[in-house]
């Protein structure tokens, strides 16, 4: 970043980087009108599902009820957690590579969080009853949530990771608010300004301001453990054989961070691209998030062999059954395209060249996508659907309802990421003024 600070006036980044965000290429139009079809379309099944109820889903049958609409909330609740680790992690470290891409992954991780708390309303039937049903509110009916049920704890642990990533987001958005508030005029000025909550950039309110982040990352540093680890215990709680194992929360957490810096990646390189912010997110920005995605994969790999050690070691042969199928039975092909897609594919990054090559690195990103995806249908239809009861055994496999609804999560995710970089600065202002502004301190004091 210093390499922008002697080019580059802090007034030049304010003209740069927000001229450009008025004036996007015309693929991100495109990109937007894309998403919001896909939304469009999975609003109308979503009314259609509520007017006939859950038998419209091609697998609502016992003993698999839940296939679709769990694996897309933990595929999402997962997406969701690499914000965090970037922002608040890093941020703790004062890893400076964090300040150009935190503000979008930051943003992924709300949006993420919300795609995946329609699920389980979806899964209700009754969208409007989800919170009547989910949270323990005082009813006439003297019904309670189960306080020892996973699902519950889900609702706790969700909704406070998305509170304070909420918070934490928005409060490193004010000062930026601000600097748009102070270039526009009219009813922007007025909506930007309300929005900045009176942010004028005096001392006591720097000082506010660093207090505040630095304990909201603090807090959410734990919670990027402790989240998916109490969604895996959605399965490990069970004794379903293949979800009772204790490997399950650090293996979701390292598959939660593998999917989340991916889609990361993934995000910033259109948008880098449509909104002409190459001077800032630099390459080598995106090679450490890449040697993130590297670090995981591998954790994932390792997961994934250690998950069947321990299957065969156990000696439980209605465990060592599961996984068997998993590889060569009815549902091998989710096991090797997500096996492919999370373990060998990013291997190609290795190589500094390959890690360099923004096609390379993009398409590998989609594909750890696509493989954290089967990865969690993977884990839960192969135990799901052969439970105790072998006459109540069959086979299931995502019809056209699970299909569009998928589609449709990722229309809402890009429609929300896409008019956030539209109307919001998607790189940290003043984060970047900031770092611009020590080396010129430090020449002064050098005497230069």
């Amino acid at each position: 970043m210093s390499e922008i600070s002697w080019k580059r006036t802090i007034s030049d980044v304010n003209d740069e980087v927000l001229i450009n965000l008025e004036r996007p290429h015309k693929a991100f139009y495109l990109a937007l009108t894309v998403s919001i079809t896909c939304l469009l379309i999975a609003v109308g099944m979503v009314c259609y599902h509520v007017a006939v109820g859950n038998g419209m889903w091609k697998g609502f049958a016992p003993p698999a009820y839940w296939l679709v609409d769990i694996t897309n909330f933990v595929f999402w609740v997962g997406i969701g957690h690499a914000g965090t680790l970037i922002s608040a992690i890093l941020f703790l470290f004062r890893a400076q590579w964090r300040n150009t891409v935190n503000r979008s992954a930051e943003a992924m991780t709300i949006f993420a969080v919300i795609c995946a708390a329609v699920f389980p309303g979806i899964h209700m039937g009754r969208l409007y009853l989800g919170a009547y049903w989910a949270l323990p509110l005082p009813n006439t009916n003297n019904l309670w949530v189960n306080f020892r049920s996973p699902l519950f704890w889900d609702v706790c642990a969700i909704s406070t990771y998305f509170t304070i990533s909420l918070l934490f987001w928005y409060i490193g958005l004010v000062p930026d608010l601000a600097s748009i508030r102070d270039r526009v005029k009219g009813v922007k000025r007025l909506v930007y300004g309300l929005m900045s909550l009176g942010w004028r950039g005096t001392a006591r309110q720097w000082h506010h301001y660093e207090t505040g982040y630095g304990f909201l990352a603090a807090l959410a540093t734990p919670l990027v453990l402790s989240v998916h680890s109490i969604v895996s215990w959605d399965f490990a709680m069970a004794l379903q054989p293949g979800w009772h194992t204790t490997i399950f929360p650090p293996y979701f957490v390292a598959g939660a961070i593998l999917s989340g810096c991916a889609m990361v990646y993934t995000l910033l390189l259109p948008v880098r691209w449509m909104f002409k912010l190459e001077n800032y997110i630099r390459e080598d920005h995106l090679e450490a998030c890449i040697k993130l995605t590297l670090l995981t994969s591998t954790i994932v790999f390792y997961a994934y062999g250690i998950e069947f050690f321990v299957a065969w070691y156990s000696g439980n042969v209605y465990e060592w059954a599961i996984f068997e199928k998993r590889a060569v039975g009815p549902y091998a092909f989710y096991f090797w395209v997500m096996t492919f897609c999370n373990c060998f594919f990013p291997l190609v990054w290795w190589s500094k060249r390959m890690r360099y090559n923004k096609a390379v690195s993009f398409v590998v990103c989609v594909l750890i996508n696509v493989g954290m995806w089967f990865e969690r249908y993977n884990i839960i239809i192969s135990s799901l659907i052969e439970d105790f009861l072998p006459g109540s055994w069959g086979h299931a496999e995502p019809g056209l309802w699970e299909i569009g609804l998928t589609i449709g999560s990722f229309g809402l995710f890009f429609t929300f990421f896409l008019l956030f970089c539209k109307f919001f600065p998607i790189i940290s202002l003043s984060e970047i003024k900031l770092i611009m502004d020590k080396p010129m301190k430090n020449s002064i004091k050098g005497g230069h």
